[in-house]
């Protein structure tokens, strides 16, 4: 399977992605919003980077909500052209960059948000150290990505498992304790991302200096299972990690 690595920027990929976004019935708004949204910080006079942040829809919200400066940062050109013809605020300013070289960036920030982006990152670490560099004393990091359990597979093979009646029992993963690239289908072939199992990913955190205050693993409650059946499927595994954590 060849790889693509930038595949935002990949016309059929990018319609597909898009569509899901702005349905009314996806993960993302049902399941890790709601999740992120309970544990960001007030953003009021804050300075905010927003890491992979697409086409700018949570990198305007900052700026709505009075952060004084707000920088998306976003790898898809196509992404950031969306980003600043839909999203576009005086507060805002948006940089194609990949995110192993925000440590190039001038300033401090506040507060340091990405969702659902650093699974695509293959130097962990270096990420987090940079990010420890670009936050002020008392800054915050808060990030959501796939679940190691959801990234713990080759070639995508990760799968629920039903009943003869379509009930959901169980889900099967594999190479769990493995980290390293893993090259998918999502629309298309060939999307990299990276596992890393969660003991690692808390250990980078720890080992760089940051104090981590929260862990979530969201999961659907009855309201939106009711509403929407598919999505009790969750319960069986949680397809999120959110980790919050303070530079004291």
């Amino acid at each position: 399977m060849k790889e693509i690595k930038n595949i935002y920027d990949n016309e059929e990929f990018l319609k597909g992605y898009l569509q899901i976004r702005r349905s009314n019935a996806n993960h993302n708004d049902l399941i890790e919003q709601p999740a992120m949204k309970k544990l960001l910080p007030d953003v009021k006079g804050k300075s905010v980077l927003d890491l992979g942040c697409g086409y700018g829809a949570n990198t305007v919200s900052f700026a709505r909500q009075g952060a004084k400066r707000v920088v998306g940062v976003d790898i898809s050109q196509k992404m950031l052209e969306k980003a600043k013809v839909e999203n576009s605020h005086p507060c805002v300013q948006y940089l194609n960059m990949d995110m192993g070289k925000i440590g190039e960036l001038e300033g401090k920030f506040d507060i340091v948000y990405s969702s659902l982006a650093f699974h695509y990152v293959e130097d962990f670490c270096k990420l987090i150290k940079d990010i420890y560099s670009l936050l002020n004393n008392g800054g915050v990091l808060l990030f959501s990505q796939e679940h190691p359990i959801t990234t713990a597979t080759f070639d995508g093979l990760g799968d629920f498992n039903k009943a003869e009646n379509g009930e959901y029992l169980s889900y099967t993963f594999s190479n769990y304790c493995q980290s390293g690239k893993r090259v998918v289908n999502w629309f298309v072939d060939g999307l990299v991302k990276y596992h890393r199992p969660f003991s690692e990913i808390i250990s980078a955190i720890i080992d760089t200096g940051l104090t981590i205050t929260a862990v979530c693993e969201p999961v659907p409650d009855e309201k939106i299972i009711k509403e929407v059946p598919r999505m009790a499927k969750e319960l069986l595994k949680p397809s999120f990690l959110i980790i919050k954590a303070e530079k004291r």
